[in-house]
């Protein structure tokens, strides 16, 4: 029987040697790695924290303590040992066991998490509510080195002192978020991580816990071990400027290390950051030669996709609107290109290679990124930041308030709007619509192909204004002619466009729907014997109100559909314009309803939410 079997959960963790431990962090490993190639998922972070999380489970017992995760990618090896490794095969699946920490989903998941640095706060939180109870239990939060440079982090760190209340930190330290990491905080970082006096600080940690004992002699050897850390270390650590004790680095892959390190922590009084060091994509010489590669993979990746990869003949929408901005750029000196931590993931690879000076990865900071962005922007550069629309939430009053309000021309690619598949209700493209509407003086589209994606680049460029454009994830249509055309022309600036003439029934479509509508119009046609009129609305901000009056006018039915909520949504204004203007015209609002769309397939999340051609000829069949 293999290891991992024998053990099943962190209960049988207790009473294995170090070298059995070794043992099953291999089999756990290879546990993650044969589930997250067929499923997809977050692989190199998971990998690099296998004997962190043994080593946690160990000194720490989840039935009582609070075991936080910062964002879930190094969750993997917490959730099989959780009491969900028969379930782990699931992952990720409709009905499965999510990607990323789900409170719902098991009582060992103390915080739901799909977004970076809430896991400090989170714990702040817990040891509070611990220390109000008169409760006794540990709080610890995992989190990451990318994590860690967010600003949600910073405040927290700030606070830690102020709060009083005892925490630890675990901090998992790979040199990486997706990307390397950037800025003050990575170099600080490393220069820690190299700290000369480390040997003396771990044998020192060491010799303290072979020789402790109980009552004063413990608490005065803990002092000790504080003051001696303070005095071997840098003389700059902003951890203990914050209050907070620094212990580290150690070994992110020696669990008998971590172990002692962790137990020690257990009986300190005071809030406490331990720094692990650990290897991203551990065990698995493709994914440690290429992390970026492999920190998030889609299903069915095998291990040599990274040298076999091949330039697919249809790009993705993040590559189409890279080499877009690229090109403009090439003609335009003011054209900047802004990223927090996703320089992969937006494809902007090409644009930073070729144009170093005007590119800025700021790490994940994305209220920082929008408000230097309008800096520039009121500098007199062009800006363009690309951001997925699950990210953009975070900084949407650097939108209104910095961007919008003084009518800085700050252009928006929002990224991944739309439903995402498998990672689920966290990573959902679907609030930016409702969200950015309401604010005045910004322009929103949303492309159906190549052609229009470049046509609204080149006209914020010529209009000088705040403008957001959404596109979903997936691979870009080149173009998608409107019937009869021999061309494909652009309509005009801020006008919807007609795709098909009909008559009775109008279907309106938005960006990755336009084509759902036509392939609606075709089994109309064919199945029903109903001649639709097909239309792309285009421009979310302002509506086209005097197109879409006509439309309305000349239309006894009239289907919308859109890849965001309803509510908020461009349906639902169209709807009350005719209910308005218009009361002889039915208006039929199709889209994400007012739930969270928990992670499947996109395909299975679009079935769910109705957005099929069988849904929609349904709907207009009961009107009939």
């Amino acid at each position: 029987m293999s290891m991992l079997g024998s053990v099943r959960d962190f209960r049988g963790l207790n009473g294995l040697t170090y070298s059995e431990l070794n043992k099953l962090s291999c089999e756990i490993r290879e546990m993650i790695l044969q589930v997250t190639l067929k499923n997809g998922g977050h692989l190199a972070s998971s990998l690099g924290a296998v004997e962190l999380t043994v080593a946690l489970l160990r000194a720490f017992d989840p039935d009582r303590d609070k075991i936080i995760f910062d964002v879930g990618h190094q969750s993997y090896a917490y959730k099989i040992l959780t009491k969900r490794m028969d379930r782990f095969h699931t992952l990720r699946t409709k009905g499965g066991i999510a990607g990323f920490p789900r409170m719902g989903e098991s009582s060992y998941d103390f915080f739901t998490t799909g977004h970076s640095s809430t896991s400090i706060s989170a714990a702040m939180g817990y040891a509070k509510a611990r220390d109000i109870s008169c409760q006794k239990h540990e709080v610890v939060a995992v989190i990451g080195d990318g994590a860690l440079l967010n600003g949600v982090s910073f405040e927290a760190l700030n606070c830690v002192e102020s709060t009083k209340t005892k925490i630890i930190i675990v901090l998992n330290d790979n040199k990486m978020s997706i990307n390397p990491r950037i800025g003050g905080m990575a170099g600080h970082l490393a220069r820690l991580s190299v700290n000369p006096t480390y040997l003396k600080v771990k044998d020192f940690i060491k010799d303290q816990c072979h020789t402790l004992k109980r009552g004063d002699a413990l608490e005065d050897a803990l002092k000790k071990i504080k003051s001696k850390l303070k005095s071997l270390l840098l003389p700059t650590n902003i951890f203990e400027e914050l209050g907070i004790s620094y212990w580290g680095p150690f070994d992110g892959h020696n669990i008998e290390e971590m172990e002692e390190v962790f137990r020690l922590a257990r009986h300190y009084k005071e809030p406490v950051l331990i720094h692990v060091l650990t290897k991203k994509g551990k065990g698995c010489c493709e994914a440690e030669n290429n992390a970026p590669f492999f920190h998030g993979i889609g299903p069915n990746t095998p291990l040599d996709a990274p040298q076999n990869h091949k330039q697919a003949s249809q790009p993705s929408w993040s590559e189409v609107m890279s080499g877009t901005l690229t090109e403009a750029a090439c003609h335009d000196p003011r054209i900047a290109v802004c990223t927090a931590a996703m320089t992969d993931g937006t494809k902007l690879n090409g644009f930073a290679e070729k144009f170093p000076d005007r590119f800025f990865d700021v790490g994940i900071a994305e209220e920082h990124m929008l408000t230097f962005a309008a800096g520039m922007a009121a500098g007199g550069m062009r800006p363009a930041v690309c951001i997925y629309s699950t990210f953009l939430q975070r900084a949407a009053d650097q939108v209104m308030h910095d961007i919008c309000l003084s009518k800085l021309p700050v252009f928006i690619g929002i990224d991944r709007a739309g439903l995402v598949g498998e990672d689920g209700e966290t990573h959902h493209g679907l609030l930016d619509v409702p969200w950015l509407s309401a604010m005045p003086e910004i322009t929103i589209a949303a492309p159906r192909d190549a052609v229009d994606l470049r046509f609204f680049v080149n006209g914020w460029l010529e209009t000088g204004s705040p403008m957001a454009v959404r596109y979903p994830r997936g691979k870009a249509p080149r173009s998608i002619q409107a019937e009869g055309s021999q061309e494909r022309i652009p309509a005009g600036w801020g006008k919807i466009e007609l795709m098909a003439g009909g008559k009775d029934v109008c279907l309106i479509g938005i960006g990755s729907t336009v084509e759902l509508m036509l392939n609606t119009a075709e089994k109309l046609r064919a199945e029903e014997g109903i001649t639709p009129t097909v239309v792309d609305l285009r421009f979310i901000k302002p509506l086209d109100i005097d197109g879409i009056s006509e439309i309305l006018k000349e239309h006894s039915i009239v289907v919308t559909a859109e890849e965001n909520f309803l509510n908020g949504g461009s349906g639902k204004i169209i709807s009350d314009h005719a209910c308005n203007n218009h009361p002889n015209c039915t208006v039929i609002n199709i889209g994400v309803p007012d739930r969270y769309i928990s992670h499947a397939t996109r395909s299975e999340q679009w079935t769910e939410c109705g957005l099929t051609p069988e849904n929609i000829i349904t709907a207009i069949k009961r009107l009939k």
